[in-house]
């Protein structure tokens, strides 16, 4: 059984790494740094079914979030994390006293996908069973809290009853004789009764010992497909018999218990996908497919929007020059502008049916420019509005953009592979070079802080420097792998390269020459890098779902974080060093106290 850990993302001191090569430093051996800081936020996403729970006691909301199960409670908001799976959850229970929260994932083809029954007293694994192939497709306590069932996706087909005490299985059957199943559900009263649904199937089983007999329910001839039990997309009963419905539609529906006419109804963003009741029936708690979470009084039924998040991977973070409190993020179709310490977006655009890859500040702080796939340039201004756009920019569209400081150039890169650079005029723009270089999509721009030179990463391999004020390469540097992300430190000297390899690379500009290599992973491929102003820190995300928070000068790891619920997409250090900021393929933002913040933070 895998040993679990529960953790409040503690940023944990690791061994320093001794090894060194040709950059010369100081001795540090005896250095220590034994502070820990919190994640401050962690986003909901609305991708699991009835994803969204209520625990019993009423002070916590329990969710998924990509490998995670995440604990948030209401008063303050602070998070707490089961860590445990593998990969993505796909569904999650929580017993009726709340002793136990069960949760199962998904797998790849061939492989067994666990299902874990988790102590929530102690936050520590229970049990952890693999039965089930390739999916976890839903699972349910009895109202007892002695028997789980778990049901198993399309390509495994099989429903097992688990003696929660003993940790084994006490009987099991196929789901249907023909169709599908997508949910099951507990006698709200028998352990020994439960139902399951889907696709052309509703069934009610019953079990003695090792025996287990489903009764099929006749539906007439019409072709039904059940994704609730309770009999579209959410539905719960209330204790006074009347029904709550979410619809696929995003419309909330409180139905009358006599004639399930609906009596009062609002109309949220995208389909409902969780509705959680408090035990007195006052409060209900409801996200959606549009990755938000609401809470709803009944006496009023108005609903309180509580916190929105991105449903899709993260693909780039900027943060305001002026305001460090204020970061964008961009993910499929959007850009969102956040506060730190909000729980909302301040701002959200949307240019449909295109991708935005990147995104910066330009100098004003407010204005944000823009990478779409669509090879168009967007600039949008602090309301949101359109400001400019350079149509046709790059033939594939645009993976990389960066401005520079004094906010009159646009460094754009393609996945053709050509760099281009932009003049921003008066309502207009000018294009001033195109620079060809590279044999594949230009995955990095950064700018150094003069403005006369820039890097570019590429996924062929090569890094190059090129010169802003002639418009040449410098320099072209090789690496072993794929570059993914590049950084200037401050000073200029140097760059940071990272990648496929897996390392940490410094790079001597002087003569392009390698300096330092450091493994910067031992399981993945590293996405993200990123580098305080004076130089002394920089931080790190990938494949292995770690920030990495390093030394500079030592080329050591000070820090590392607990692994995320997906692979960390893009990291950012705000100005004053007082905030991390790292994103999630699981469309996840992560604030964390930055390990080294100044006192006056």
């Amino acid at each position: 059984m895998k040993q679990t850990r529960l953790f409040e993302s503690i940023l944990c001191r690791t061994d320093r790494d001794k090894e060194s090569r040709r950059m010369p430093h100081a001795n540090c051996a005896n250095a220590t740094i034994t502070l820990g800081h919190r994640c401050l936020r962690a986003t909901y996403n609305g991708q699991v079914p009835f994803g969204l729970r209520l625990h019993p006691d009423r002070e916590h909301l329990i969710y998924p979030l990509g490998s995670l199960i995440i604990l948030k409670r209401i008063e303050d908001g602070k998070l707490e994390f089961l860590h445990g799976h593998s990969n993505n959850i796909s569904c999650i229970s929580v017993s009726k006293c709340g002793s136990y929260i069960a949760s199962g994932q998904v797998s790849f083809m061939g492989f067994k996908a666990a299902v874990i029954i988790w102590n929530y007293a102690e936050r520590t694994i229970h049990a952890q069973v693999e039965f089930h192939n390739a999916k976890v497709e839903a699972v349910a306590f009895s109202p007892s809290e002695k028997y789980l069932v778990s049901l198993g996706g399309r390509d495994d087909g099989w429903i097992v009853v688990w003696n929660i005490e003993t940790k084994q299985p006490i009987c099991r059957s196929m789901a249907s004789s023909h169709g599908y199943c997508l949910t099951v559900e507990y006698s709200k009263t028998d352990d020994t009764i439960f139902a399951s649904a889907g696709s052309e199937t509703l069934r009610v089983w019953e079990f003695t010992n090792a025996n287990i007999f489903p009764t099929d329910c006749w539906t007439n001839f019409m072709k039904r497909k059940v994704k609730c039990i309770e009999g579209i997309n959410v539905l719960k009963l209330l204790e006074c018999g009347d029904l709550l419905v979410g619809c696929g539609a995003g419309i909330l529906a409180l139905c009358c218990k006599n004639n399930f006419k609906s009596v009062r109804q609002v109309q949220l963003e995208n389909g409902v996908t969780s509705i959680a009741i408090s035990e007195e029936g006052e409060l209900c708690y409801v996200g959606t497919e549009a990755a938000q979470m609401y809470r709803f009084n009944f006496e009023d039924f108005k609903a309180e929007l509580l916190s929105t998040g991105h449903r899709s991977a993260v693909k780039d973070i900027a943060i305001s020059h002026s305001t460090p409190k204020l970061f964008a993020t961009c993910a499929g179709d959007e850009v969102r502008l956040w506060v730190i310490g909000k729980a909302k977006e301040q701002l959200r655009v949307t240019v449909p049916n295109v991708i935005c890859n990147s995104l910066d500040f330009m100098i004003d702080g407010c204005s944000i420019i823009s990478a779409w796939n669509d090879g168009n340039i967007r600039v949008f201004g602090p309301k949101g509005q359109l400001l400019l756009v350079i149509n046709n920019a790059h033939s594939l569209g645009v993976t990389a953009i960066a401005c520079t400081r004094d906010g009159k150039m646009i460094v754009s890169g393609g996945e053709e592979g050509k760099v281009q650079v932009w003049e921003l005029l008066p309502r207009s723009h000018r294009l001033l070079e195109i620079m060809a270089g590279h044999g594949a999509a230009v995955s990095c721009v950064r700018i150094k802080s003069d403005d006369k030179e820039c890097v570019t990463a590429s996924s062929d391999g090569f890094c190059i420097i090129w010169d802003l004020v002639q418009f040449k390469a410098l320099r072209k540097l090789r690496g072993d792998g794929l570059f993914q992300t590049v950084c200037y430190h401050p000073e200029g000297y140097q760059i940071i390269t990272c990648g496929t390899d897996r390392k940490v690379s410094y790079w001597d500009l002087s003569d392009g020459s390698s300096i330092r290599e450091r493994e910067g992973s031992q399981s993945g491929f590293i996405n993200s890098i990123d580098i305080t102003q004076e130089g002394s820190l920089f931080v790190t995300g990938g494949d292995d779902k770690q920030v990495k928070v390093w030394d500079y000068m030592y080329g050591n790891i000070t820090h590392t974080g607990m692994p995320l619920g997906a692979s960390v997409t893009c990291t950012k250090i705000c100005t004053f060093n007082c905030m991390l900021i790292s994103t999630s393929a699981d469309g996840g933002i992560w604030l964390w106290k930055f390990p080294h913040f100044p006192s006056s933070c």
